[in-house]
């Protein structure tokens, strides 16, 4: 199995449509997609709805998506043509005690592309993606924290290049200045450059399991 995760470092910067785009790109894969979203205290996870629950028992949350109007963040994932499909709800800093399920979740999966950042305290992919948009200031914590771990970076073009001012403040960029980079022009996130970088990189990996094989 190999496990593709793409992050990114802000919401809306294309992280869903890069892993849709890669899982209609790549058929052959036959992927199991994932989600995870991470709510503030005070949202449930079951629903996403504001709740005074106990934290104790909504605390996670995952389902599997059925769903092909293409309508939400995972459906798109099923009409992209993903085998299954599953979304997880945590509340922050509580990915670990879903953990165990999300592992049963994909043990028996062929190929999984997942999309999160916080994934990364857990696993280690063997291909991680991070998605930047130089004009969205925001730049979330635990992209901060595995940007030296990217294998690879997705760059937005600015629409404006004289008028991009990066507010990106204390962000050093350097743990990927050396990374392969690409650019995508929004609303176009994907590039057939991105989707040949994956593809050989997971040719690669099944070349070392078969060499691996033969070796033992």
């Amino acid at each position: 199995m190999s496990l593709i995760v793409i992050g990114g470092h802000s919401r809306n910067v294309g992280k869903t449509s890069v892993v849709a785009g890669l899982i209609a790109a790549l058929p052959e894969y036959n992927w199991t997609a994932m989600k995870i979203t991470q709510y503030g205290h005070g949202v449930c996870s079951l629903n996403g709805e504001s709740c005074h629950c106990a934290t104790d028992d909504h605390s996670w949350a995952i389902s599997e998506e059925r769903n092909r109007s293409g309508e939400s963040d995972t459906s798109r994932f099923l009409v992209a043509g993903a085998r299954r499909v599953w979304w997880v709800r945590t509340e922050q800093g509580r990915l670990a005690e879903a953990m165990p399920t999300v592992r049963r979740r994909l043990a028996d999966a062929e190929n999984v592309i997942l999309e999160s950042n916080s994934i990364l305290k857990f696993i280690r992919p063997d291909l991680y993606l991070t998605v930047l948009d130089p004009e969205n200031s925001d730049f979330k914590k635990s992209a901060q924290e595995f940007l030296d771990r990217a294998d690879a970076v997705i760059l937005h073009k600015p629409s404006d290049p004289s008028s991009v001012k990066t507010s990106w403040q204390g962000i050093s960029l350097k743990p990927v200045a050396a990374k392969p980079m690409f650019s995508v022009q929004p609303p176009e996130y994907l590039t057939s450059e991105i989707v040949e970088f994956v593809k050989s990189r997971m040719q690669e990996q099944a070349l070392g399991f078969r060499r691996q094989a033969l070796g033992s």
